[in-house]
């Protein structure tokens, strides 16, 4: 089982997949890693070589920020929106949608289960 980045990449997956696995690496970033470092990616990632995974970790390390210090940067992006006290920081803060959806009936994942509100009855 190859290691990349800190984390283990599943087996029995094609390479494409299995390196979507990483947090920052999505399918089309995979593909361009692989073609870069000339891997085929459908190869398995049980068939990978010590190489190859060296390689692959190699071009991970050098050209794309992912897991720790990816997570790292998100989290203090939105610290410092809501630092300085701009709409989407507020949004953060109060735990409301960011990007302009509405709010009157939906957004119960942002907003969590809905609360009731007693001695709201029909007569």
């Amino acid at each position: 089982m190859a290691r990349i980045a800190g984390v283990d990449l599943p087996k029995n997956k094609r390479l494409d997949i299995a390196l979507t696995y990483i947090y920052g690496i999505g399918r089309t970033t995979a593909l361009k890693i692989l073609d870069s470092v000339g891997v085929d990616w459908t190869k398995n990632s049980d068939d990978l070589t010590a190489d190859d995974t060296n390689v692959i970790r190699r071009e991970i390390e050098q050209n794309h920020k992912v897991e720790g210090d990816l997570r790292r940067d998100v989290t203090q992006n939105i610290k410092r929106l809501m630092d300085i006290g701009c709409y989407r920081g507020l949004r953060h803060r109060k735990g409301l949608p960011v990007r302009g959806q509405r709010t009157h009936t939906n957004a119960r994942s942002r907003k969590g289960p809905r609360r009731s509100v007693m001695g709201k009855k029909k007569k």
